[in-house]
């Protein structure tokens, strides 16, 4: 017989497992409770970042690059909107889809899509990329009205740079390139994101940051699809300094008119300053192309050009100075006493040195005759500076040649100035190993053998003369204004004055105003202007030697590269001088014949203006 009832073992049983049931059950809603408060107050912060940097994405606002301007305040470069196409790599979910999209709106490179794409894998996957610069207004309806389906995109109008007259200055003024990451990661670039344009060459390169300006920035919301809602918060940016360059437009605008079709450089100076008050290298190139693209067809053809566009010839090109050197061997010779003005030294037929001849460039007219100091500059007779050369010796000429600048580099404020040469005795042994021999000097001594020269120091060289022995540092920036509109003068620079005696420098100026003002003179017919009083000397620099020249005219007509250089360089009222100009046609022929009259036409024109 069973007997029902309460079981006090099976009671005690059941109420040791719930017991165990309720801990178990207490114990995960503690686990949950603290892991909520561990969610919401610890790490509460941090999360709501999170989530907020997932609708509100941080956008800068590029600043307005400042403009250049001529002294006279005429601009010459600006800024105009340019439509840029961006992406944002951690917004890109389906990489593909977004690319088919994009692209039937507007043309893409594949490659350089999935290289900005290879951003989204990362630690700057947030930071926007340049996809594509400048569309144009229809690609720019065509893709806003998109935009829902093209996550991860958004345009953003940036100032371009305008270079208002193409390749005016272009070598002064330089171009825009975009920021490599190498750049972008050496911290010499203040305010500069990936995909800005940062200078590259000229004053744009120099004056990089004071032309930049400061980024501002803005708070935007968006949607899922990256569509902006509205602006939280902005910064405006500030602007960039202006420059002011020392060259004056309508003289820089006729210089390079002058120099149309032909090959060299022009170069003018104030003497009392050393202002660069036009440089103009011939072939230029557009800078605008720096910043819309090259097609490969014109890169190719800029690149392949034997006339080196790219080169700024006036700081970089290195030339034989020719006889426009034979004013340092003058004024060397009266200085060291070797030179009597009025001692008569005959120029007939040849100057034999040992076994060697050299003659004078008016060998097939019967040579000059019997000639003094004032006759043989006037003349350009080179039998006279062979003898002069052969007295001071090549250490003596080369320590009056850097007196005044020659084989250093003027110092002038733009990138990749080269220095020339002046050789001596020490150079050569340590260049070439051998010792100087005595025809070299003779070489040497009317411009000729090692002695290379850049245009912007013969443009210093006759300055000096003139303006009574000082050697100024050559500028082409004349002031700066920030955005308060205050203005900082760059002030001129004197590098050193020479020292010579104030007599010699006048009998070597005498000869020079005869020149061109004497019948005799080499350049009267050329570069005479009537009503003012023009000095100068003309160079003909040969490129190759004699031998070649001979050996090219028996095979029948010269190649114009065996041409020789044509150098004048000049200066007026040469009672009070205003201008300086120093002109080079490569490949020329006579200096006073092709580059006198270049010369003469810029003169005229700074003086009537």
């Amino acid at each position: 017989m069973r007997t029902s009832g309460f079981d006090p073992a099976l009671a005690e049983i059941i109420g040791k497992r719930l017991k165990v049931v309720t801990i178990f059950i207490v114990v995960i809603i503690s686990v949950l409770l603290l892991r909520l408060w561990f969610l919401q107050i610890i790490k509460g912060p941090s999360y709501r970042v999170q989530s907020e940097n997932n609708r509100i994405h941080l956008q800068s606002i590029p600043p307005f690059r400042g403009l250049i301007f001529d002294r006279n305040g005429e601009l010459l470069v600006d800024n105009r909107p340019s439509y840029d196409v961006y992406i944002i790599p951690e917004d890109v979910h389906d990489s593909e889809t977004l690319y088919t999209n994009l692209n039937r709106l507007i043309p893409i490179d594949p490659d350089l899509f999935k290289k900005k794409i290879k951003r989204k894998y990362s630690s700057r996957s947030f930071e926007p990329v340049l996809l594509k610069r400048g569309i144009t207004r229809e690609e720019l309806a065509r893709v806003e009205v998109n935009l829902f389906n093209l996550p991860g995109v958004f345009i953003e109008v940036k100032p371009q740079r305008n270079y208002i007259y193409s390749s005016f200055a272009s070598h002064i003024v330089g171009y825009l390139g975009e920021i490599s990451e190498s750049q972008l990661k050496s911290g010499k670039y203040k305010n500069i994101n990936s995909g800005d344009m940062i200078g590259k060459y000229g004053i744009e390169n120099i004056w990089q940051n004071q032309l930049n300006g400061e980024r501002g920035g803005r708070q935007v919301e968006v949607d899922a699809s990256g569509r902006k809602l509205r602006t939280i918060s902005q910064k405006p940016a500030v602007p960039g300094y202006n420059i002011f360059l020392t060259i004056d437009k309508d003289l820089q605008s006729f210089a390079e008119e002058s120099l149309k079709d032909k090959t060299g450089t022009v170069i003018a100076l104030d003497p009392n300053n050393g202002e660069v008050l036009a440089m103009v290298n011939s072939p230029a190139f557009d800078p605008n192309k720096f910043v819309t693209g090259f097609s490969t067809s014109e890169w190719s053809e800029i690149i392949n050009n034997p006339d080196k566009p790219l080169q700024n010839r006036v700081i970089r090109g290195q030339y034989p100075a020719a006889s426009v050197f034979k004013i340092v061997t003058a004024l060397a010779g009266l200085e060291e006493g070797e030179i009597d003005p009025e001692e008569k030294i005959s120029c007939v037929r040849k100057f034999r040195l040992g076994d060697s001849s050299y003659s004078c460039w008016k060998l097939k007219f019967g040579g000059h005759g019997a000639v003094n100091l004032k006759e043989a500059i006037m003349g350009s007779c080179d039998i006279y500076f062979y003898k002069i050369g052969q007295r001071l010796g090549i250490d003596k000429i080369a320590r009056y040649a850097r007196m005044f600048g020659l084989g250093e580099k003027t110092g002038i404020d733009l990138n990749g100035e080269k220095e020339g040469l002046m050789p001596d005795t020490k150079w050569k042994l340590k260049a070439k190993g051998i010792p100087w021999q005595q025809g070299e000097t003779l070489s040497c001594a009317i411009g000729q053998s090692y002695v290379t020269v850049t245009p912007i120091q013969m443009a210093n060289l006759i300055s000096t003369v003139f303006n009574g022995g000082n050697v100024f540092q050559p500028k082409v920036v004349k002031k700066v204004m920030n955005g308060e509109n205050k203005i900082y003068e760059v002030s001129p620079k004197r590098r050193k004055r020479i020292h010579i005696s104030k007599d010699n420098l006048e009998m070597v100026k005498e000869a020079l105003i005869a020149v061109v003002n004497d019948p005799a003179g080499t350049a009267y017919k050329k570069v005479r202007i009537k009503g003012v009083t023009v000095a100068g000397k003309s160079g003909t620099a040969q490129v190759v030697n004699l031998e070649k020249v001979k050996n090219a005219k028996s095979d029948g007509e010269v190649p114009s590269k065996y041409e020789d250089h044509a150098w004048f360089v000049a200066i007026a009222p040469a009672e009070k001088p205003e201008i300086a100009v120093a002109v080079l046609v490569e490949h020329g022929g006579g200096g006073s014949d092709n580059s006198g009259p270049v010369a003469r036409d810029l003169i005229k024109h700074f003086l009537n203006k």
